[in-house]
């Protein structure tokens, strides 16, 4: 069987805060920084208060963007009133991807315990761009990119993975 290559994908990256700015997200660049060390193009960045309003047209301006494959939030997964992200996608989700949100939270069980419970990390596919919620802490961040979404990024990854999926999603429509 022949080795497969590396493709890299584009990807928006969001952090979600009223408090943090570029300078001082360190959630936000973490992903960058390991989106980019494995070969990736984060091709936008942005920083959005906590409002849902706010939110939901960064991630629809990213979802509806042809450049963007990929869109990763930091931020606003929790129970507070003021955690909203999940509430901001909602409307855009065309398939949930029910699993990924699942394999977070075990995985997190076994750094954080059961305070993994309050984590509302989700992924969807909202049109033809896939969108993942990895909560604010950098330690989340890093559980969901290392654990799970640089090895689902990448297509050489066997059995299975997001990116070898993008041509399909791309080219097929659901009727």
């Amino acid at each position: 069987m022949s080795e497969r290559l590396f493709i890299p994908v584009q990807v928006a990256v969001v952090t979600v805060s009223d408090t943090r700015t570029l300078e001082t997200d360190r959630s936000g660049q973490t992903i960058v920084d390991l989106l980019t060390t494995a070969g990736h193009r984060v091709i936008r960045r942005d920083i959005v208060r906590d409002n849902r309003e706010q939110i939901h047209a960064a991630l629809a301006a990213h979802v509806n963007d042809p450049e963007v494959d990929v869109v990763i939030t930091t931020g606003g997964t929790g129970v507070t009133p003021r955690d909203v992200t999940p509430e901001a996608l909602a409307p855009l989700i065309t398939k949930p991807i029910p699993g990924f949100g699942e394999l977070f939270r075990w995985l997190s069980f076994a750094e954080i315990g059961t305070s993994t419970i309050q984590s509302r990390a989700e992924a969807a596919l909202c049109g033809t761009t896939y969108v993942f919620l990895l909560p604010g802490s950098t330690g989340a961040v890093r559980t969901g990119m290392e654990k799970i979404l640089l090895s689902q990024l990448d297509h050489r990854h066997r059995p299975c993975n997001f990116v070898e999926l993008l041509p399909r999603i791309h080219g097929e429509r659901e009727d």
